[in-house]
């Protein structure tokens, strides 16, 4: 079941188990149940602090994990494998007594949760997104007694995904409720259940001293900024709703000069961890509302908290952009995705559109057309703005359609899910019906700032305006990334963009 190497990896995590653990499985006769037998076994014979049980439970197959002569509150319904092997490992670790390293504030709280908690993770194993919210209610569940979490592979218990009419991942419940939907932090979900935390984290907010520079965005031009302000030794602050920002749904990253392949949410680790190197304030799970200058500069959250700071670097990015026609909120999360490769193995079998003919659209047209049984491209203009390599490759693919000159006008639903979608021949002037089960939304980015709208001096796209030293039209205010009138919307522009306004704030601040 592994191989040599994540042998080697994991026999090396393994010796960090402090304590005595124990694998209940669950397997029949059939294959998948055998190969999650053999992982289990596997396991259990690499560490002499790992014993197995085999034991009947409500899905087959399925593996729970526990400390030894306890009731596991931690289980996978499914194997464990692709980017959920990570989900593994950590539960196996802190199963056996392996602290984490997550805020001790943040532990503490979850410890103190009262009530009990059954959690149910629908995922698909090629989901970049779904690992941190596993994780995340697995260590809840070590944590707390009253928290318990399984792990479900969609793409092998399909008949619950298909009477939940569950259509994206991660999708959570929450004993036997929705719960939420995509990509969740721990201290999101555990603020979410803890309904004072938000009046605590905002008093505690108020409090902060001012800071020389804040960064609003964790991105990788926040993160850069971040990074150079910090190293010039003046004291800096970082506020997001998440660390990492849109590359954490990135898969894969060929073009970062020096490494020729990486992932979004690995990049993000190793940013985050470069930004904790230094003296750097990292504030999550917040959203700025806005930004004006008083005797200093005053960033407002929604949260009702003000943080106050001499300087300013916005790096807020940018998100896909929606079609915003008929059903498209509706069907959202029900059909209408924009994840190929989290929400693709969901539509196994059946047929999907996807909306754009640029390299994101053909790109996630091809990966699609190896898991589904059509795949229609439909593209705005009357030509494909992908690469050409990646066109002629879709073109070579049998159960890829390309449409050109089509305009999406509705989206289409029945029982509370996506069955179609109406596009206007734009050359014809005719009208159209496709029927699909997803619609897959690749048509480019909107950058966040809305909220600056009457603040600062933004192009008709809703760029920042900047000069060469990331300086906006408010003094003191910089800007860096894909949130500004920078060309060109790449991850190592971002960087050098916020390196940029990094230096820029520090030139500002040394001047007044």
């Amino acid at each position: 079941m592994l191989d040599t190497d994540l042998k080697a990896q994991l026999g090396t995590y393994l010796q960090m188990i402090a304590q005595p653990i124990e694998l209940h499985i669950a397997a029949d006769d059939q294959p998948k149940s055998q190969e999650l037998l053999t992982l289990a076994q596997e396991i259990a014979a690499m560490s002499d602090k790992i014993t197995l049980k085999e034991v009947s439970a409500e899905r087959t197959p399925s593996l729970a994990i526990g400390p030894q002569a306890t009731a596991p509150r931690v289980s996978f319904a499914g194997i464990p494998m692709g980017h959920e092997f990570t989900s593994l490992v950590l539960a196996l670790l802190q199963a056996g007594g392996h602290p984490s390293k997550a805020d001790p504030a943040l532990l503490e709280q979850i410890r103190q949760l009262p009530g009990e908690y059954h959690f149910e993770t629908y995922i698909s194993l090629s989901c970049q997104n779904c690992p941190d919210v596993v994780q995340a209610l697995n260590l809840m569940a070590t944590l707390n007694p009253g928290i318990h979490h399984v792990m479900i592979d969609g793409a092998l218990f399909q008949q619950e995904v298909e009477e939940k009419n569950i259509m994206a991942v991660p999708s959570v419940y929450l004993n036997g409720q929705p719960f939420g939907q995509g990509r969740m932090t721990l201290a999101e979900i555990v603020n979410k259940l803890d309904t004072g935390a938000a009046e605590r984290q905002a008093a505690a907010l108020n409090e902060k001293e001012p800071y020389e520079v804040l960064v609003i965005g964790g991105g990788p031009a926040g993160a850069s900024a971040a990074i150079y302000t910090a190293r010039k030794g003046i004291r800096t602050g970082v506020v997001a709703e998440r660390f990492g920002g849109q590359v954490m749904d990135t898969v894969g990253i060929e073009n970062f000069i020096s490494v020729p392949y990486t992932e979004g949410p690995k990049l993000v680790a190793h940013l985050e961890q470069h930004v904790k190197e230094y003296d750097v304030d990292v504030i999550t799970e917040q959203q700025v509302t806005g930004v004006k200058k008083a005797e200093l500069i005053e960033v407002t959250l929604a949260s009702g908290a003000t943080l106050k700071s001499r300087s300013v670097i916005l790096a807020t990015g940018a998100r896909w952009r929606e079609m915003n026609v008929p059903g498209e909120q509706e069907y959202r999360g029900k059909g209408v995705a924009y994840c190929p490769h989290c929400d693709g193995p969901l539509f196994k079998g059946k047929k999907v559109a996807v909306i754009g003919g640029g390299n994101s659209g053909i790109e996630a047209a091809i990966d699609l057309a190896g898991i589904v049984q059509q795949v229609t491209v439909l593209e705005f203009s009357d030509t494909l703005r992908a690469d050409a390599v990646l066109v002629r490759k879709a073109e070579s693919m049998p159960n890829i359609t390309i449409i050109k000159q089509a305009m999406t006008t509705e989206v289409l639903g029945e029982d509370g899910k996506v069955v179609g979608l109406k596009y206007k021949d734009r050359q014809k002037d005719e009208t159209h019906v496709v029927d699909v089960a997803g619609i897959f939304v690749q048509i480019g980015l909107v950058p966040n700032s809305e909220f600056l709208r009457d603040t600062l001096e933004l192009t008709e796209r809703g760029e920042i305006v900047i000069d060469s030293h990331g300086s906006t039209s408010m003094p003191g205010v910089f800007a860096a990334g894909d949130v500004t009138n920078t060309p060109y919307k790449q991850i190592i522009i971002a960087m050098g963009s916020g390196a940029t306004a990094g230096l820029g704030a520090f030139d500002y601040l040394i001047r007044n």
